[in-house]
């Protein structure tokens, strides 16, 4: 039936928000073009699988912090220093202008992106196959923007309902001059409903984890993961980084019916995985290299950080499926 699905533009608390949805499957996702274009609600019979620990849409304009599915770019997670290595030349940030933040040891964290305005609703459209809104960024034309990273490029993502799973569809079209290197991902917030958190069971299809600093910056070294099954959450806090991702296998966690599934793109070759003790949720980040990809690529750490060459583009998504919280 051509009216299974729908997407529309709808004020929700006096924000404008884009609405797409699965009547079949009464599945209902709610993006915030102006907070990030962030969808913040992924609902299956009106349980939202995204942790949204507020009362209001409005409140989460006005105050924003870190849930739904937030966009981390132009670096993802941590930098280890005030400034990256590109090209090889040295690019210092500049803390004055105010457009990123840094975690709890003084290091640049998130981006530029995670709470912007800046999106627009380029398209939306409804048919029997799916719902789909996809917004624009184009980075080049905010100076504030460009100060902090000099490389003239545009952004597309495209959300996208169809067959019971939202993919997320990224497309980086480079329109500068010089080669332009990708740090980019994902920090999506999961919550299980049906059952506390040292009853949720996770899984991670990755071969290899990567060994981190006190700060949480890579050190270069890898180790094999002997059991990659999976296993309970209880009593273990995670904020770990992996590679030799499986992409032919899901990201997981599982309560007692209730599933929440993840899978990754071949571009996203990292993955970061979020779960303090304590909270009720669990991040599942898709990267396309890990943190402080630029200055690791400087030092011949990590040899394999994305490059769009002038002209290019550069295109990937990930799907998350939610699964046994039918009727």
């Amino acid at each position: 039936m051509r009216d299974t699905y729908s997407a529309q533009r709808v004020s929700v608390d006096s924000v404008d928000v884009v609405r797409l949805e699965d009547r079949q499957r009464n599945i209902r996702v709610s993006i915030a073009p102006s907070v990030g274009n962030n969808a913040y609600e992924m609902a299956v019979n009106d349980r939202n699988i995204f942790w949204f620990p507020y009362g209001s849409v409005r409140e989460f304009r006005d105050k924003p912090v870190m849930l739904g599915n937030i966009f981390l770019a132009p670096w993802a997670n941590r930098l280890d220093s005030e400034g990256y290595w590109a090209n090889g030349k040295r690019f210092t940030l500049n803390p004055g202008l105010a457009n990123y933040q840094h975690d709890p040891n003084g290091l640049p964290i998130h981006g530029l992106l995670r709470h912007t305005s800046a999106w627009q609703v380029t398209g939306m459209r409804a048919d029997e196959a799916g719902a789909e809104v996809t917004s624009g960024l184009q980075f080049w034309r905010y100076p504030e923007f460009m100060a902090q990273f000099p490389f003239a490029h545009e952004l597309e993502m495209t959300y996208r309902l169809a067959n019971g799973a939202l993919e997320v569809r990224t497309v980086v079209a480079n329109v500068g001059s010089e080669p332009m290197p990708l740090s980019l991902g994902y920090h999506p917030y999961f919550t299980i409903a049906d059952a506390p958190r040292d009853e949720w069971t996770v899984q991670i299809p990755a071969a290899e984890h990567v060994s981190l600093s006190d700060r949480l910056i890579p050190t270069g070294e890898r180790s094999p993961r002997e059991d990659r099954g999976p296993f309970s959450l209880r009593g273990r806090a995670l904020d770990d980084v992996y590679t030799a991702l499986e992409h032919d296998t899901d990201f997981f966690v599982r309560g007692h019916r209730q599933q929440i599934a993840l899978r990754y793109g071949a571009r996203y070759a990292v993955a970061v995985v979020y779960a303090p003790q304590g909270k009720d949720f669990i991040c599942f980040e898709p990267m396309t290299g890990p943190t402080n990809a630029f200055n690791l690529a400087h030092e011949g750490v990590w040899k394999d950080v994305q490059t769009i060459p002038p002209g290019g583009r550069w295109e990937e998504s990930f799907w998350i499926q939610p699964s046994g919280d039918e009727e």
